[in-house]
């Protein structure tokens, strides 16, 4: 992708991006309590629920980090494309970018 962005698509993109982190966190507590839910519903071992829940939120975390640390204007893409292939943005919630830029997010989100 050699589409620059200028100063209004960055801003939205960051926009996009805040809301697809906001599912993605969503997601990763859903997760959690699907796991204390286990815990609490079939009173599983303490030790390895614990042990679920702590490997859960190490690797929801290594997960985040990876994609959302040192976030900047050249990583921007990259992340949009990822949020859109996981359905965590809809190709709607671009519609805003300039033309070119959404069309390379779109077509580098399907394959």
């Amino acid at each position: 992708m050699s589409v620059e962005l200028s100063k209004k698509d960055k801003r939205i993109a960051r926009d996009v991006i805040e809301k697809g982190l906001q599912k993605e966190f969503q997601q990763g507590l859903q997760q959690f309590d699907a796991i204390l839910q286990k815990w609490k519903n079939e009173q599983q071992d303490n030790r390895d629920i614990y042990h679920n829940l702590f490997k859960s939120v190490h690797d929801f975390d290594k997960h985040i980090a990876r994609r959302y640390d040192n976030m900047k204007g050249s990583t921007y893409l990259l992340i949009l494309v990822a949020q859109l292939m996981g359905n965590l943005i809809c190709e709607e919630d671009l519609i805003e970018l300039n033309p070119d830029v959404r069309n390379d997010i779109i077509y580098a989100a399907m394959g």
